[in-house]
């Protein structure tokens, strides 16, 4: 189950009891999924914002509307893809732009945001959300 893979600081944080039954139901509804389906992100990639952003270092929140759905993209932060992904999803495109628009820096080559969970952003999608 997938409740146990929550980094403790962010359990300690939550209210997992009261979220447990909920949280429980949507782990086998995953794992059924999982079965028959090709599902995104791979498991260990999950709670991979919560693992790179520890509760106490969070110092901005970016939701993402939907997570990405092809193959070698998701990899557990919003809008995010591991190095190498080529061509970037249009969000991230997007999100590069005005990165390098409002900064006037050049934005890294690699799509993964890792660095920015790694500095306090935390990178969620919204369906993940109970």
């Amino acid at each position: 189950m997938f409740i146990e893979e929550i980094p403790p600081d962010w359990a300690s944080e939550l209210d997992l009891v009261a979220l447990g039954p909920t949280l429980r139901d949507l782990d086998a509804f995953v794992a059924e999924e999982r079965r028959t389906h090709e599902v995104y992100p791979r498991p260990d990639d999950v709670f991979a914002a919560l693992r790179l952003t520890p509760f106490v270092s969070v110092r901005a929140v970016i939701l993402g509307q939907d997570p990405y759905h092809g193959p070698c993209q998701a990899h557990g932060l919003a809008f995010s893809v591991p190095d190498g992904v080529n061509p970037l999803p249009p969000s991230l495109r997007r999100i590069r732009a005005e990165f390098a628009d409002d900064l006037r820096l050049r934005p890294p080559e690699s799509g993964s945001l890792e660095r920015w969970a790694r500095d306090g952003v935390l990178l969620l999608n919204t369906v993940l959300m109970p």
